[in-house]
């Protein structure tokens, strides 16, 4: 392929069943001229071989970035991931989640320079989660709402995300949320030269908010932010989280409050260590 209309960066950690259900979701895209750049925070085995496997199945490049596992350090590898990544537009998602058939080609016909995108997910409890196989995800029933209640998702569960398809739907939810657009991690994309201005991920930051303070640092390098939280749509897939410590969402929040307070655009510790 030459250079690609888009590079997924699509972290992961020790859950290949999950992985593996995303990529999937990828496989199944209504295009396919992008690269999928695994970021992985230190999986073991199992992960690396699945992606080996899965490579000549796959109808788009996989690249795999790893480093050994520290703890949380989502940040320092997604970091490797931009610098991985050959497309101009990088659209980013996590292994837990399962993109609908058009999630990049909305993403990309919905890009405007000088914005990021925030889109949005439907998360779904265990039951209904373990329901969600190859097949199920190659006819893609993983995001049709009737399906979904069918399988016994809660109504506190039920997402307007999964009625509003493209049209006239998702323009009006996406102009009537109150929800202001954000940078998630499991759904948001932007220009790569952006990214690489603000200095990418800051690699100080653990669990909680690691995504929003980059979204911050974006605003205020005077890339706003586009709420299409209607428009590119995943679904979440539900597991536990043994790596997460009280202490780290106190700690992201005191780098999120200095971010605010001085209006910071740009990390010393993100893509490079030296200022620009």
């Amino acid at each position: 392929m030459s250079q690609p209309a888009a590079s997924i960066v699509l972290s992961t950690y020790n859950n290949p069943a999950w992985l593996a259900r995303s990529l999937w979701g990828f496989a199944a895209q209504d295009r396919h001229d992008f690269e999928v750049v695994v970021a992985d925070d230190g999986s073991g085995e199992e992960t690396r071989a699945l992606l080996e496997r899965m490579r000549g199945e796959l109808p788009f490049p996989l690249v795999h970035v790893w480093h050994e596992d520290r703890g949380f350090r989502k940040c320092t590898i997604l970091n490797r991931g931009i610098e991985a990544a050959r497309a101009d537009y990088l659209i980013f998602t996590d292994g837990d989640c399962v993109p609908r058939a058009d999630f990049v080609s909305q993403h990309l016909r919905l890009r405007e320079p000088g914005r990021y995108l925030g889109g949005g997910y439907c998360k779904l409890p265990m039951d209904v989660s373990l329901k969600i196989d190859r097949a199920v995800i190659a006819q893609g029933l993983h995001t049709e709402l009737d399906w979904l209640i069918a399988q016994g998702l809660p109504r506190k569960k039920r997402s307007l995300k999964l009625w509003a398809r493209p049209g006239w739907r998702e323009r009006l939810l996406n102009a009537l949320t109150p929800t202001p657009p954000r940078w998630a991690g499991n759904n948001a994309s932007g220009w790569k030269a952006d990214l690489l201005r603000v200095n990418g991920f800051d690699e100080r930051m653990t669990y909680g908010g690691e995504d929003l303070e980059l979204g911050e640092r974006l605003a205020n390098a005077g890339v706003r932010g586009k709420q299409v939280r209607f428009s590119a749509v995943c679904i979440h897939l539900d597991h536990a989280r043994g790596y997460v410590k009280p202490e780290m969402r106190a700690a992201n929040e005191r780098i999120r409050a200095e971010t605010r307070r001085e209006r910071r655009t740009w990390t010393d510790y993100g893509l490079r260590r030296d200022p620009p």
